[in-house]
């Protein structure tokens, strides 16, 4: 939404149908996308946080500049989500530490040009997710920032490829093992829609048919985030960053509802 002011509705729709905490961000970090300037970004999401605020609910800035989480912070925000991963900068990490707000601190390789090459894991994608977010969580410890304010991000589809994603999605008990808060966002992702093309080419085949080999659209696979959400959800995760809220609270619900049991 690049209109603010469409931006500042959708937030209030999404508040309505179950959301517990906004997402702003104003640059997009998909494979392939080109930066923006700090000026460009504070000019799109600034207004928007103001807005948001006043309505009373939680909000998480999605910005990889400490200048940004500064004035986003100061606007009305309360979470930094910031998706640098190794790249993070000593002055992002200043920055946390200054303000002692909650940080999401998600794994990822190289830039939004480079991850989809940096995929490659010899000893493990598991492992080595692991050692680095807990290289990574070792600075923002060292420069002051608290435990309890750092919430883990093992970034889906940031230099993952194959069925990374799936396994660590498999191994959330290690990822909760380092003992914070786990935000999962898989919302919508490449993985998602290999898995979901695999089944329709392979349903294709065993009809005779044809017209189920391209990629499902992003928004087809809301039912499949769902269902992500529900797992992930049973499992005791934090929070997950979606897309489809109804679906995604709908899916919530029956997962605390199991857990209540279990």
């Amino acid at each position: 939404h690049y209109a603010a002011t469409d931006a500042i509705a959708r937030a209030a729709r999404m508040i309505a149908e179950g959301a517990s905490i906004i997402d702003i961000g104003g640059e997009s970090t998909r494979p392939g996308a080109v930066r923006i300037s700090v000026e460009e970004e504070q000019r799109r999401i600034l207004p928007v946080i103001e807005a948001v605020a006043q309505m009373g609910t939680t909000i998480s800035v999605d910005t990889m500049n400490p200048q940004t989480a500064r004035a986003a912070i100061a606007a009305g925000a309360h979470i930094i989500n910031d998706v640098s991963g190794l790249n993070v900068s000593d002055e992002m990490i200043e920055t946390a530490a200054e303000l002692q707000v909650p940080y999401i601190l998600m794994h990822a390789r190289g830039t939004s040009q480079t991850m989809d090459s940096l995929a490659e894991y010899p000893r493990g994608v598991v492992t080595e997710v692991v050692e680095e977010l807990t290289d990574l969580r070792e600075r923002f410890l060292a420069a002051g920032v608290l435990p309890q304010n750092l919430i883990l991000d093992p970034g889906l589809g940031f230099a993952k490829g194959g069925m990374q994603d799936w396994e660590l999605l498999a191994a959330l008990d290690e990822l909760q093992g380092l003992g914070h808060r786990l935000l999962i966002a898989g919302s919508r992702k490449r993985f998602i829609a290999n898995a979901l093309t695999a089944a329709d080419m392979a349903l294709a085949e065993r009809l005779n048919a044809s017209g189920f080999t391209e990629p499902r659209p992003a928004e087809h696979r809301a039912a499949a985030s769902a269902a992500v959400t529900a797992l992930v959800a049973a499992r005791g995760v934090w929070a997950v960053r979606v897309h489809d809220v109804p679906a995604s609270v709908d899916a919530v619900t029956v997962a605390s509802a199991l857990r209540s049991v279990s």
